[in-house]
């Protein structure tokens, strides 16, 4: 909280994440009623996780809205290249930053964290040009602390897996679309009625679908009786092809792709 103390306002991007939720949580603590939390809804945030941040934000007890942004329309963003995360929070901040001129709020926060400054976060130089400060990052806040300070808090996501956007699950180079953004939150929710919460469906090109699951549930998923229903289940979603990722699901897996390209693989 004592980050917040030299600001009057701040506006929070807020996904309903664990990370975003300990800022948010922070912010309402230390500013009451002059922290304001934003959610951008879009067809690339599936629709439990924008129901789990309107939760978690009433929950918390700070001010809340959704708005709607329009990632689709920079072709940027649709072209799906390794900077992709940048277009689309470039439309949110764009978003945010009229808000912040709007209700003359001194700062927009995220919830990057230390971690983050070792993965591909294309995002962070979006944040950057849009002026968005990390109090998390700032304060050299891990993932393992801040989640221990979620618990703390009593907030309700202290402990969910992170749940990134839906694009994220494309592989690089394939274009973003709203059907393709449909299938993988359609795959996922199907995999969630199997009981697994920590899990993807990576949407390859050729309608390819790639599941990656914890490696203590794959031979769950293998059992002709669980196996043959979520085949016939993914192609009715419109996958031609469904593949068991045997080394498990890993986060940001889509990454390896990059340094292929980089090395001429």
């Amino acid at each position: 909280m004592a980050w917040f103390r030299d600001l009057d306002t701040c506006l929070v991007a807020f996904s309903g994440g664990v990370d975003s939720s300990v800022v948010a949580k922070a912010a309402v603590l230390a500013l009451g009623e002059n922290a304001f939390a934003v959610t951008a809804k879009s067809p690339s945030v599936a629709a439990r996780d924008l129901q789990i941040a309107k939760e978690v934000a009433t929950a918390i007890g700070i001010r809340h809205e959704v708005i709607e942004t329009s990632e689709l329309s920079r072709p940027g963003y649709v072209a799906n290249a390794p900077d992709r995360c940048f277009h689309c929070k470039s439309e949110l901040y764009d978003h945010l930053t009229a808000i912040r001129a709007q209700f003359a709020t001194e700062a927009i926060v995220n919830g990057a964290n230390l971690d983050d400054r070792g993965d591909h976060r294309p995002g962070m130089v979006a944040a950057s040009n849009a002026g968005v400060r990390s109090p998390l990052l700032e304060c050299e806040i891990d993932k393992a602390t801040l989640r221990g300070i979620a618990r703390l808090w009593d907030i309700p996501v202290w402990d969910r897996p992170a749940s990134p956007c839906l694009a994220s699950r494309i592989a690089y180079g394939v274009e973003v679309t709203p059907e393709r953004l449909k299938m993988v939150e359609e795959g996922e929710a199907y995999l969630r009625g199997l009981g697994l919460n920590d899990m993807r469906v990576r949407y390859h090109e050729g309608d390819l679908a790639r599941l990656e699951v914890p490696v203590e549930s794959i031979s769950q998923l293998a059992e002709p009786n669980v196996r043959e229903p979520l085949e016939e289940a993914f192609r009715e979603i419109g996958f031609k092809f469904v593949a068991l990722d045997l080394g498990g699901i890993k986060s940001g897996s889509l990454n390896q792709l990059i340094q292929l390209t980089l090395s001429g693989g």
